[in-house]
């Protein structure tokens, strides 16, 4: 069946489009074409106007027995409005009605007209094929482009698709071209699937509207009004700049690129491979990293992947050597303003509301380049991160998405593909919520498995990502009713699979309905766990509380008590005293108390158990007794994690002391309160940053720091009496160096008063030289080649702590 070029025509006054089309019935070709001009489909065209060609016309095996040519020229005639759902006689030629796509919701008709067979010359010829239903996503097939789809409970599945223009891909056609899938030819098992020769191999976007059941008791959510986000795709088109609020109602769609170059990873095949038990950890966000006027980069890379390249020397400075990037699969950062409520004011910064688990936010691209140039970036971040020696590992988030609750839904894909499977639900169909965002992924249901571990697996293969850390991991320890699992199979899948074993895998071990995993996270010997022990334990002894001695003993010493029984190694424990939650390090010395007032949301997020200690006064002070107090204890917390056995990792933005004014909770604010500030790290790198500096190139040069093993009783000396003291405050221990006879003396007086120390003798031939006294002002603080001359005593200041270094 081919369109007549005489019988199209353009009606200005009507508001629906008609594809008039005339064919004997035995003329019809044995597959479908749809013809795509080269032109707009009409010039005045909105986007909401949309060609809908029913499946019982485009697909084989159809009520009437084939497929068809369709033209899409400039050359349209526009139906009434709620054009009948029956047979009509228009001069002459037989019409037939369009199935209605949107379901019983919507009453408008497209109408196709049936007319002699003429081949237009206006464009490229689009062919459609039943496909094939494996692998999901939108790929490259010998015949064309192949779409396929998961969704158990659909009843009516329609691909959309917006074509550029020839010879200028950026461009698209005012409207989406709609093909209904017809389940009898389109449909395998649970996947739909439609093959389509003709279209560009790159720029065209896509997305899907989905009909189904409306019971929300039975766990539907189906809205066939929505243009939904394939959760395979793997690059995702939406507004281009980051928080531009002016298209802050756009629409996300999935987009494919099969015709740019692979890219030239070079030797990065060979990448670092450090060891867990050598690393160094630095937390950081993208965007926030460079995204202030002070990173003294040009504006179009200002908070992208390319400004992170521009700054890898601070990080070789620093000495780390991996980065934990905060998330970057694709998010909507203004979606707390699609609607009037308390946080409309907030840009979510953080990125915890992941919208795609495949695709590269693509507005961290430099200069609005969008989700290809995002795709490419990442690549040469990664390249020239692994060329400087440093690791890269994602922060994800498969507890929940970005789709929120059934108050305030914001419906992008899973829940309405298919709420019922991908979405932990109660016996009553509502949304269980064991993430604190509304609603929880589903993660041992095979079909979700299958997705976590495909996306996965395409961050290591095509992105060369070194490992994950898992955002509130217990979710992915709960079955589909959201009961506890001893042995989750979606963690031992991971653990067991082929190329993520081989990765860094890193569980944030709780989740928000209470579900306490630390020490116990299932592992396979493969995992390991953000030590939230250590962080609240640590800073009670620090901070000066009572009884906290021998358990920071034990934090110091690895936390064999989580994970010793477990039959695992220190490294599995991942140390930290700040991480993105919380405050910052200067936060947890200056404030008492939290001050979220700008968040929104009434003081009621964020944690109330901070461990803090304001040092005397609530927030900034002018006062400097309690000023040089907050950079002693400073000094402090990073001396204790840059020498507990265990990984270290740190809080972009502590090297110098970053504030965000006691806000513990700073996920909305794309502001100071995030960014990391160049000018107040260049006017403190002669003292903290130095500092830390140093403890960190101190830590990686000995290795003693780093064992493999749990202490044995010849590995350290403990120089206590009683540990039964519950008011004691003072913790002292050697460490012994069995290779280089190296031996290192540490000491903590979290008291308010100073402690008189008698000094262990030193080795054979060996005296001690002081690297470290947190009390002694920059560069006294840290002298790396020590100083010699201590003697037998030493005079710990209050609130300090000591390293000493044996040396010949």
């Amino acid at each position: 069946m081919v369109a007549s070029n005489n019988s199209v025509e353009k009606d200005n006054n009507a508001s629906h489009y008609e594809i008039h089309l005339r064919s004997p019935m035995d003329a019809l070709p044995c597959s479908h074409r749809l013809m795509h001009s080269s032109r707009p489909i009409v010039s005045d065209s909105k986007a909401s106007d949309i060609l809908l060609i029913s499946s019982n016309l485009l697909l084989r095996g159809s009520s009437i027995g084939a497929s068809c040519f369709v033209s899409m020229g400039s050359k349209l005639s526009k139906s009434p409005s709620g054009f009948p759902n029956k047979a009509m006689q228009t001069g002459g030629s037989r019409r037939r009605p369009v199935s209605n796509v949107y379901g019983p919701r919507r009453a408008a008709e497209s109408v196709i007209q049936e007319e002699a067979p003429q081949l237009l010359e206006i464009g490229p010829t689009l062919e459609v094929s039943p496909g094939k239903a494996f692998p999901l996503g939108a790929t490259e097939a010998e015949i064309g482009i192949n779409f396929s789809l998961f969704s158990q409970h659909a009843s009516a599945v329609t691909l959309c698709l917006a074509i550029p223009q020839r010879g200028n891909l950026g461009k698209m056609e005012a409207g989406m071209v709609h093909l209904t899938l017809n389940p009898k030819i389109n449909k395998t098992g649970n996947v739909w699937h439609i093959c389509v020769e003709g279209l560009p191999r790159q720029g065209v976007l896509y997305g899907y509207r989905i009909d189904g059941p409306q019971g929300w008791e039975q766990g539907h959510r189906y809205d066939n009004k929505d243009v939904l986000l394939d959760p395979y795709a793997k690059l995702v088109e939406g507004r281009r700049y980051f928080g531009d609020v002016t298209h802050k109602m756009t629409k996300f769609l999935g987009k494919y690129d099969f015709a740019s170059l692979p890219f030239d990873w070079g030797n990065d095949y060979e990448k670092p491979n450090i060891p867990e038990k050598d690393l160094v950890i630095y937390e950081m966000n993208i965007r926030a990293f460079t995204s202030d006027e002070s990173s003294g980069l040009h504006p179009d890379i200002r908070g992208s992947y390319l400004g992170v390249v521009e700054k890898i020397p601070h990080l070789l400075e620093l000495g780390i050597n991996a980065v934990e990037l905060l998330p970057v699969f694709e998010f909507d950062e203004l979606e707390f303003q699609k609607r009037p409520n308390p946080r409309d004011h907030m840009i979510n910064t953080w990125g915890y509301s992941t919208m795609n688990f495949f695709a590269p936010m693509s507005r961290y691209a430099s200069a609005g380049g969008g989700p290809e140039a995002a795709s490419l970036e990442f690549k040469q971040m990664v390249k020239a991160l692994h060329a400087a020696g440093i690791e890269v590992i994602l922060d994800v988030v498969y507890n929940h998405t970005n789709e929120a609750d059934d108050t305030y839904p914001y419906t992008t894909s899973f829940r309405g593909i298919d709420n019922k499977v991908y979405y932990m639900l109660d016996p009553n169909g509502q949304l269980l919520n064991f993430s604190g965002c509304g609603n929880t992924l589903n993660c041992n249901h095979p079909v979700v498995m299958e997705l976590i571990l495909e996306s996965l697996r395409h961050w290591v293969i095509e992105y060369h990502v070194d490992g994950f850390r898992f955002d509130l991991a217990s979710v992915l320890c709960r079955g589909i009713d959201g009961s506890p699992l001893d042995s989750p199979p979606i963690i031992k899948a991971i653990a067991k699979d082929r190329v993520l074993s081989r990765c860094k895998l890193i569980a944030e071990p709780w989740d928000c309905g209470g579900l306490y995993l630390v020490g116990r996270f299932p592992n396979w010997d493969r995992w390991g766990e953000w030590n939230g022990r250590y962080r609240d334990d640590i800073r009670k002894f620090i901070k000066g509380d009572l009884g906290m001695k021998g358990i920071f003993a034990t934090r110091v010493s690895g936390s064999s008590d989580l994970y010793k029984v477990n039959k695992r190694k220190p490294c599995h424990g991942i140390n930290f005293v700040i991480a993105h939650d919380g405050f910052t390090l200067n936060d947890l010395v200056s404030y008492n108390f939290k001050h979220n007032e700008a968040n929104g949301e009434g003081g009621n997020d964020g944690s109330n158990d901070n461990f803090s200690w304001n040092c005397g006064h609530e927030g900034e002070t002018a006062d400097s007794t309690i000023k040089a107090l907050r950079a002693r204890q400073m000094k402090n917390f990073h001396v204790a994690l840059m020498t507990s056995q265990g990984t270290p990792m740190m809080l972009m933005g502590d090297e110098y002391g970053h504030t965000r004014y006691g806000n513990n909770n700073s996920y909305g604010h794309d502001t100071a309160i995030n960014n990391f500030q160049w000018g107040q790290l260049q006017g403190r790198k002669s003292n903290q940053f130095r500092f830390f500096l140093e403890m960190i190139k101190f830590r990686r040069k000995h290795a003693v720091f780093g064992r493999d093993t749990f202490h044995g009783k010849n590995d350290v000396t403990w120089h206590e009496d009683n540990w039964d003291n519950h008011e004691s405050k003072f913790l002292a221990f050697t460490l012994h160096d069995h290779n280089l006879g190296e031996d290192i003396y540490l000491a903590f007086n979290a008291h308010d008063y100073v402690v008189k120390l008698a000094l262990p003798a030193p080795p054979s031939q060996r005296r001690w030289s002081r690297v470290v006294d947190t009390n002694l002002e920059s560069p006294h603080d840290f002298v790396p080649e020590g100083v010699l001359g201590i003697g037998s005593s030493y005079n710990m200041a209050p609130f300090s702590s000591i390293l000493l270094l044996a040396k010949q």
